[in-house]
């Protein structure tokens, strides 16, 4: 039976790639990815010879389409991002939408994830958190800001090297000295895990590689 397998892959450690995750890349006929020089070097480095086709962010309908055609042909396809789950803050969910309307089995092939990571390893004293991807760059950043430090629960959030330090200030500025733990190139060589006041966060971060964030509020 055709099927679209969304497959996580590691967010830094290769090691971190699972079993099934890999017998999965070397069964299918297809792999849509985000970036094909990146997701050929995870396929090279485990020796997995198959055909990769770009779909990312500014992919047009056609490409979906191109790929469910493939599917309904009789091909099996994996959607892999360039780091981690697919379809979270990603366009992958296009794909997988596309996929149920066509009547196709959608199979997870679960493993990494960003959020996963670091809320781990937070010390969160709640339970729920809301997780709410990227920031718009402009507009309607501040209305989603301002939701961020009236939340009565955990948000996590991902965030660029390029902007990391100019949300903390914002968050600084909108909401207090809060507790946030940032998590900057998890699972790499350089990982480092920044948790203390934002104040205390902001004077030692350093602006280089990805991050993920967890914004906790005080409570009286």
């Amino acid at each position: 039976m055709s099927r679209l397998y969304v497959v996580a892959t590691p967010i830094g450690n290769l090691g971190d790639i699972t079993l099934r995750a890999l017998e999965t890349l070397k069964e299918v006929d297809l792999v849509a990815c985000e970036d094909t020089r990146h997701t050929l070097q995870l396929l090279n480095h485990f020796e997995i010879k198959k055909p990769l086709l770009s779909f990312h962010q500014h992919s047009k309908i056609q490409k979906v389409e191109q790929i469910i055609s493939s599917i309904k042909a009789g091909q099996t396809v994996a959607l892999v991002t360039d780091a981690g789950t697919p379809g979270i803050s990603d366009p992958g969910q296009i794909l997988i939408a596309a996929a149920y309307e066509a009547e196709i089995e959608v199979i997870p092939i679960p493993g990494v994830s960003a959020v996963a990571t670091l809320v781990s390893v937070s010390g969160l004293k709640n339970n729920e958190f809301d997780f709410v991807g990227f920031l718009p760059h402009k507009k309607g950043r501040q209305t989603k800001l301002r939701e961020i430090v009236q939340s009565s629960k955990p948000v996590v959030l991902y965030e660029s090297p390029y902007r990391i330090k100019k949300l903390i200030k914002e968050l600084l500025e909108m909401g207090g000295d809060q507790t946030v733990v940032v998590g900057r190139e998890l699972t790499k060589k350089f990982e480092e895990i920044y948790r203390g006041r934002l104040s205390e966060v902001l004077s030692q971060i350093k602006e280089k590689g990805e991050f993920v964030v967890i914004f906790e509020k005080k409570h009286d």
